[in-house]
Formats: C-alpha cells, sequence, structure tokens
C-alpha cells in the first residue's frame, strides 16, 4: 500500500478512457436485475410483461455469466475497481473461477425458476411484487459472488435478504407469517454477527478489500485477534448455510411460502453461506481454518446426519427437501474441514450440483401437487400411472439428490469420501456414505408412496384421484431443462471437475486473484 505523501503511479491500476465492453462482463451480472427490478417497479400496473421481461433478463444473465466464467478459464481472474479510488480503498468487482461458476450456475436455477413462475404465481402475486423481488434478490446473490470487499459482501448479504423476505411473506397466509417470523430473526442475528465481525476486521486491518486481506492476513501472524475473527466470521456464515446447530429455521421456514420461493431459497441462498465461508476461511484466514478444521469437521458430521434424519421423519414433500438442503450443507462443510484440494474441489462440485438438485427437488414437488393434490405423503399415490413422464423425472432426481449414478451428485460425494480417507478422516467419509443411505431411504420412500402405491377404491376413483389437475407445461419445461443439466454433469463429469480443481486451486493460493486486484506496479 502507498505511504502518505508518496507518489502514486496509476496508470497501472487504473482505466480512464473508454474500455471494450467485455470488461463490463465483471459487474453485468449485477446491474442487469438491478435495472430490471426499476423497470418493473416502473411499469407495475401492467403485469402482463413482468414474467416476459424478467425471463429475457435472465437469460442475459445467463450468457453474461458463461461469457465471464470462458475469460476467467482462460485468462484468469478479473477485476473492475469503481470511480477514482485505487484498491483497496476503492470498492472491487473481482470474478475468479469460484464466483463465476456461482454466479452462472445461480442464474440458471434463476432461470428455469422463473420459467416455472408462469403458472405457479397468478396475478395477485404479480401485482405484489414477485418478478421485483425476484430481480432485487438475483442482483444481491450475483454481488456476493463477484464483489472483492468485505463490507460490500455484507451489502449483498442484506440486499438478498430483503428481497427474500417480501418472497416469503407473499400471499400472507398465517404459515408464511410465521415462516418468515422464524427466519427474519434468525437471519438478522447472523447478519449483525456478520457486521461485527466485519468491523472488527477494519479496526484490525484497516482495510477490507479481499485481495488485500489474503496478502496481509498471511503477514500479521500473532499481532492481530485473527482467531476471533475467523471464528465470529464461521458462526455468522454458518448460522447463514443452515449448518448445525443453528439449523432449525430452514425446515421452519421454507415449506411455508410457495414452491418457486423454496426452489430459488433451497438451491442458492445457503449457498451464498457457503461460498462466504470458502472466500473467508480458505483464502482468507488460511492458517486459522486448519486450527477450526476439528470443529468444522464435527459441525459437518452433525449436519449432514441431522438434515438426512429429518428427511426421514418427514410426510411434507417441501420439509423432506428442506431437511436434505441441510443435509448438503453438511456434505460442502466437510470439504471446508478437510481443507485440501480434494476436499475443496469436492464442496465446490457439491455446491454447484446442490443447487440444481435442491431447486428440482422443490420444483417436483410443485408439479405432484399440481397432478396429486396435495403436498402430503399421506395424501398422495397413483403418480407413476397418472404420469409415467413425471415418474421418470422423478427418479433422476432422487437419484441425483441420494448421490446415487447417472445423478450429478455421485462424484462429488466420491471426491469427498477420497478426500477424507487421504486425511484420515474416516468420521466425515463415514457420515457422507451414511446420510446418503438415509437420503435414498428417505427419497425412496416418497417414489414408494407417491408413485407406486395405487390410489384407494375402484379404478375409477383411483384415476380421479390420481388426476387431481394437470401439470403447467412451463413447469415440466423447466424441470426437464435442470434434470438434463444434472444428468450432465453425472454422465460426462471430467469439465466440471476441472472447474472445481481451478476453483480449489484459486482459494489455495489467491495470487492471481491479488494481481487481479493489485496489479504490478500499481502500488499496492
Amino acid at each position: 500500500m502507498a505511504v502518505q505523501g508518496e507518489i502514486v503511479d496509476k496508470a497501472a491500476a487504473m482505466v480512464a478512457g473508454p474500455i471494450a465492453s467485455v470488461e463490463w462482463l465483471v459487474i453485468a451480472p449485477v446491474v442487469l436485475p438491478i435495472i430490471a427490478g426499476a423497470v418493473l417497479l416502473l411499469i407495475r400496473h401492467s403485469i402482463r410483461w413482468h414474467a416476459v421481461l424478467a425471463l429475457v433478463v435472465l437469460v442475459v444473465m445467463v450468457g453474461a455469466n458463461g461469457l465471464l466464467l470462458q475469460r476467467v478459464l482462460a485468462t484468469g481472474p478479473v477485476s473492475m475497481t469503481m470511480g477514482s479510488w485505487l484498491p483497496p480503498f476503492g470498492i472491487s468487482f473481482t470474478a475468479d473461477v469460484l464466483g463465476a461458476a456461482f454466479s452462472l450456475t445461480a442464474s440458471l436455477v434463476a432461470f428455469v425458476c422463473c420459467a416455472y413462475s408462469l403458472r405457479d404465481i397468478d396475478a395477485t402475486g404479480r401485482r405484489y411484487g414477485f418478478y421485483p423481488f425476484l430481480m432485487l434478490m438475483m442482483a444481491g446473490v450475483s454481488g456476493a459472488f463477484l464483489t472483492g470487499d468485505m463490507f460490500n459482501l455484507y451489502v449483498w448479504f442484506e440486499v438478498f435478504l430483503i428481497s427474500s423476505f417480501g418472497l416469503l411473506i407473499l400471499g400472507s397466509d398465517k404459515a408464511q407469517i410465521d415462516g418468515a417470523t422464524k427466519y427474519a430473526i434468525l437471519n438478522l442475528v447472523g447478519t449483525t454477527l456478520f457486521l461485527i465481525a466485519t468491523g472488527y476486521l477494519y479496526g484490525t486491518f484497516g482495510t477490507l478489500n479481499m485481495a488485500d486481506l489474503a496478502t496481509r492476513a498471511g503477514q500479521i501472524g500473532t499481532a492481530a485477534p485473527l482467531m476471533t475473527l475467523a471464528t465470529l466470521y464461521l458462526l455468522a456464515f454458518g448460522m447463514k448455510a443452515a449448518a448445525f446447530p443453528l439449523n432449525f429455521w430452514l425446515p421452519a421456514s421454507y415449506h411455508t411460502p410457495p414452491v418457486i420461493t423454496g426452489a430459488l431459497f433451497g438451491g442458492l441462498l445457503t449457498k451464498v453461506g457457503i461460498y462466504a465461508l470458502l472466500r473467508t476461511l480458505v483464502m482468507i484466514f488460511a492458517a486459522e481454518r486448519l486450527v477450526l478444521a476439528g470443529l468444522i469437521g464435527w459441525v459437518a458430521v452433525a449436519t449432514m446426519l441431522i438434515g438426512a434424519l429429518g428427511a426421514l421423519a418427514q410426510s411434507d414433500i417441501r420439509r423432506i427437501a428442506g431437511f436434505l438442503v441441510i443435509s448438503g450443507v453438511g456434505i460442502m462443510l466437510a470439504g471446508i474441514a478437510l481443507g485440501s484440494n480434494g476436499g475443496l474441489s469436492g464442496a465446490i462440485f457439491y455446491a454447484l450440483h446442490s443447487m440444481l438438485a435442491l431447486s428440482a427437488l422443490y420444483l417436483l414437488g410443485g408439479l405432484m401437487r399440481q397432478r396429486g393434490g396435495s403436498f402430503s405423503l399421506h395424501s398422495l399415490s397413483g403418480l407413476y400411472g397418472a404420469s409415467p413422464f413425471l415418474a421418470a423425472l422423478a427418479f433422476i432426481i432422487s437419484l441425483a439428490v441420494a448421490g446415487l449414478p447417472p445423478g450429478s451428485g455421485l462424484w462429488p460425494k466420491v471426491m469427498l469420501v477420497r478426500a477424507s480417507l487421504d486425511s484420515g478422516a474416516w468420521q466425515i467419509a463415514a457420515a457422507i456414505l451414511v446420510s446418503g443411505f438415509l437420503a435414498t431411504v428417505a427419497l425412496g420412500r416418497v417414489f414408494i408412496l407417491a408413485f407406486w402405491r395405487e390410489a384407494p377404491g375402484d379404478k375409477a376413483s383411483s384415476d380421479k384421484t390420481a388426476a387431481a389437475g394437470p401439470m403447467s407445461a412451463p413447469g415440466c419445461s423447466a424441470l426437464v431443462v435442470l434434470v438434463a443439466a444434472m444428468l450432465a454433469m453425472g454422465v460426462l463429469p471430467e469439465p466440471f471437475i476441472r472447474l472445481s480443481t481451478a476453483a480449489a486451486s484459486g482459494l489455495l493460493d489467491a495470487s492471481a486473484y491479488i494481481q487481479a486486484v493489485f496489479p504490478a506496479g500499481s502500488g499496492s
């Protein structure tokens, strides 16, 4: 960092003239939904255009994120610092393989969910702002994945939390208000811890730029309370990710809103907490993560098993999905506990898979309700005869979530089990296998009761029960897209393994990330 009075050459760090349009890719996934949300508010009386505009913007976001990931893979991390302030004082957006991959997957899930919502969200939901809230949430999620500053990570957390509150209470049912209250209280506690830790971090380092922190944290040694900071962030982000023992808010709230909202939350929001843990504990507080590895490992084991056991005890499809979200969080935490390239690669691969698979599981529940008239396994039956197509989708999704071939969940679990055994962490390997078995039983129970079990009564009444209603064409198409992506990850895992390995390497060796923010000669 330049000292006071020193003349700094800004030429290497600043671009004063016009820049190529490709350089804006790093902020496009954030700017696009913000502009779209503002436009949706301006045309709030023309609700028939809301879904169309949201779909168009999300398609463009997927394209922008795809181009950003392609560029990062080809040339390394890219960074843009706003205004005339040099980093670490200016606000930086920095994309590496990890952030770009997460942002791309999140935008794909949001697009699919938006397509599903064409029938699921009625005129009342559109009038009350479903699509502006969706745009605001995606701005917050994308901003969290692409920001290069800890305080702005907090800001983007607040953005998607505010929008998620709106989505959660949309409809104003009693159950929704109850679930939103629990969700809000626990997340506000987590946000407060996050803000306290960030203030403490700034007081310690005098900077909140992630690249600068990654450089200084390894140099400051025992002169600063780094273990306290790492523990605070572990607690705050663990609460956001729904890790044990602070996970009870998730199954109490995610089943209450419309299924499309549950799919967005289950697929995306807990992954932001996992991403933040990867960024802070692995890239910035690497030495402190090593000390906390044992604790994180046992938290991961407890989270996996409690989530899987909770899924076994439920009869509502949405509650089953909520507990499987928790179990998946434990699997990702296992990779952070291991801290090796293999463990982190497995955790990153699993996070990408989980965004797709858990969103698909919620959407599957919505289609099952459309076809069978209920979310409850006590009421659902005969769906295989009513819709073999839906049964096939359910079977593939169940395999993927349980980690069985040819689903997308198999390979990251293999990577994590191998990394656990290589590190001597047998308890983590055992928990991954046991939780996978329990998830298989829970999802097998859903399939047996809802699809294979014959509807009660005679054949005529069975057909009537099974045909409670037609499934929406947009919903089926949306689910097919997710299933196709999961099959691609399961059948052709090599590109995704390479992607996850590159993301993990970028965390363990942050030199390229730091170089993108502080180019040679910029006076960092």
